[in-house]
């Protein structure tokens, strides 16, 4: 295994601090896929070592600006037997690897872009068949540069731009090898590029253009048509930017109009829910009055032949008879109880007038309280067993009033 060489070693620790931020200067990468992205850029930059990994604002289409990664350098391509440097951007946008990259051709000032390519429009975007057919995770920052290499050395597309040559050209024998040899340097010197081929030879290559006389009329054409093109892009982006601007302020509107419409939905839906729930409780009271109502009018129909009968001297002690063993003994419990009350109450009025003495009263007292206690305990235990029954009976009665 070959060692890292420093220049290396520098691009892993770049991408490891790069990777790893978090918060605002984060890049807009998933978590997921930071560390492929990272194996691409590495393996692009051990094979092509022109390709530099950097960090820079991309602007997109509508304006949105974004710190992205990308691969800046040259893609060497071989034609006719010369090789040559196209210099490049790889752009690798939000969703990569999921998504391809954004390619461009990047000419320095003495290029020119060739009119009517194949796989490159005016403005350097690339668009080849690698990008188009792109499939994660097989698809890699190598095999693209690859393919770069391979369709731009069948049909290249930058040629340089060249002052204006002498009448009679000189063709010297070495003059490929030396242009070749100059091109092939470092990247700090200057993108390497094709350079134009003398014009009396037979078969010109493709991205020179034509003769000597044209060359400077195509220049003064590309130059009126970057112009125009360039203010028309400062037009429309300052459009575009005004533009956005008012549909921020028409979404904020929007958003705050969203916001009071959940409120209020929020506040119908607690309405409808306390409504609900007292809509509840009046049906279950509705439900305790039929069965209240059913056992009076069975109590009055039970007692009203007594009244006819003639039975006028009615003892009213005995007018409410007990229905079970439960309610007689409340009933017992609870007379027992307000007649211990009104003991006691007769017992303070006598200490106050002093009708009867203090020790005696309190010896009275305590034995009141304490036959008072233990009424209380078994009114409170048959209550508990009178309430289990009244539920039982309502369990087996709901049906009935249900329907």
């Amino acid at each position: 295994m070959v060692p890292a060489t420093p220049n290396h070693q520098a691009i892993q620790q770049f991408l490891s601090s790069v990777l790893s931020q978090r918060g605002p200067s984060a890049l807009p990468y998933t978590e997921d896929t930071k560390w492929l992205i990272r194996q691409h850029l590495l393996s692009l930059t051990s094979t092509f070592p022109s390709l530099e990994p950097k960090t820079a604002t991309f602007t997109h289409n509508d304006g949105r600006t974004v710190n992205l990664l990308q691969a800046d350098g040259t893609v060497p391509m071989t034609f006719e037997s010369v090789t040559y440097n196209i210099p490049v951007i790889i752009w690798l946008i939000e969703s990569y690897p999921r998504h391809p990259p954004c390619v461009y051709v990047n000419p320095t000032r003495d290029m020119v872009i060739k009119r009517s390519h194949s796989f490159v429009n005016p403005s350097g975007l690339v668009a080849i068949p690698y990008l188009q057919n792109w499939i994660y995770p097989s698809s890699n920052l190598v095999d693209l540069a690859r393919e770069l290499s391979l369709i731009f050395g069948r049909d290249p597309p930058l040629f340089s731009q060249r002052p204006r040559p002498s009448p009679n050209p000189v063709y010297h024998p070495n003059q490929s090898s030396l242009t070749n040899s100059s091109t092939s340097g470092s990247v700090g010197s200057g993108y390497p590029r094709p350079m134009v081929r003398p014009p009396q030879y037979p078969a010109p290559s493709p991205p020179y253009g034509g003769g000597v006389g044209k060359v400077g009329t195509e220049d003064a054409e590309e130059v009126y048509k970057r112009n125009v093109i360039n203010k028309l892009v400062e037009s429309v982006h300052g459009d575009m930017l005004l533009l956005r601007k008012t549909r921020e302020a028409e979404m904020e509107s929007l958003f705050s109009a969203q916001a009071v419409l959940r409120r209020r939905e929020e506040e119908v839906n607690k309405g409808l829910k306390e409504m609900r729930d007292e809509m509840e409780g009046l049906e279950s009271q509705l439900q305790a009055v039929l069965m209240n109502t059913d056992v009076l009018e069975a109590w009055v129909r039970q007692n009203e032949g007594k009244v006819k009968g003639g039975m006028k001297d009615i003892d009213v002690d005995k007018a409410f008879e007990c229905v079970d063993v439960l309610s007689k003994q409340m009933l017992e419990c609870t007379a027992a109880d307000m007649a211990i009350e009104d003991v006691v109450y007769s017992l303070d009025k006598a200490v106050q007038e002093g009708a009867m003495p203090f020790d005696q009263y309190l010896r009275n007292v305590r034995l009141l309280s304490r036959e008072q206690f233990f009424n209380r305990a078994t009114a409170a235990k048959v209550r508990a067993a009178q309430m289990q029954a009244h539920v039982a009976s309502m369990a087996a009665r709901a049906p009935h009033y249900a329907s």
